[in-house]
């Protein structure tokens, strides 16, 4: 158990049966009244954000989350396939439980999963990752203000702003967390 007054950001907590992340969290003290903690939480089952309110000192179970290293091998139709790295076990996920990963992941790459008492929740990328520029128009000299972009499709299938520099075949730094360029490879 742990006290809503020990509140950090990305600690991992049970309420109501369900596993949460914690996004943010204030503590609140009003003139008059009790002291309230209002925190803004992250269900790793469906990945919706729930903004919650918790007496202060009021108690909570700590969800211990368990990161195993993993590689991502293929896709078959719905179907993504990983292994453990240390025990070669083979599992599978489906596309509905990896949405936004699945503009990241390349065959044998290696991500971390998250799971909580044998559950997969889902699967933690890194910061950034290398993606190739599959198509992208040219840039064309002359049309530069200040920070102009254009549009570049990477090898995933995402679409991300570049600047007119950039060509295909060129190898991109994405940001994994918000899916922005970050510059060349």
């Amino acid at each position: 158990m742990i006290s809503v007054n020990d509140f950090k950001t990305g600690l991992t907590v049970e309420v109501d049966g369900d596993i949460y992340t914690v996004l943010e969290f204030q503590h609140v003290k009003p003139g008059k009244g009790a002291a309230f903690v209002r925190s803004k939480l992250k269900n790793l089952r469906n990945g919706n954000t729930v903004e919650k309110t918790f007496r202060a000192g009021e108690t909570i179970g700590r969800a211990i989350i368990e990161n195993r290293d993993v590689q991502y091998l293929y896709a078959s139709g719905q179907e993504h396939t990983f292994m453990d790295n240390e025990t070669y076990d083979q599992f599978s996920l489906t596309s509905d439980q990896l949405k936004w990963e699945l503009n990241f992941l390349k065959e044998n790459m290696n991500v971390k999963i998250v799971s909580y008492q044998g559950e997969i929740l889902g699967i933690n990328l890194p910061n950034s990752v290398e993606l190739r520029v599959i198509e992208t128009e040219p840039g064309i000299k002359g049309n530069t203000a200040t920070g102009a972009t254009k549009n570049a499709k990477v090898e995933t299938g995402l679409n991300v702003q570049v600047p007119l520099f950039i060509n295909e075949d060129d190898v991109l730094l994405i940001d994994t967390r918000e899916g922005k360029y970050i510059s060349r490879a």
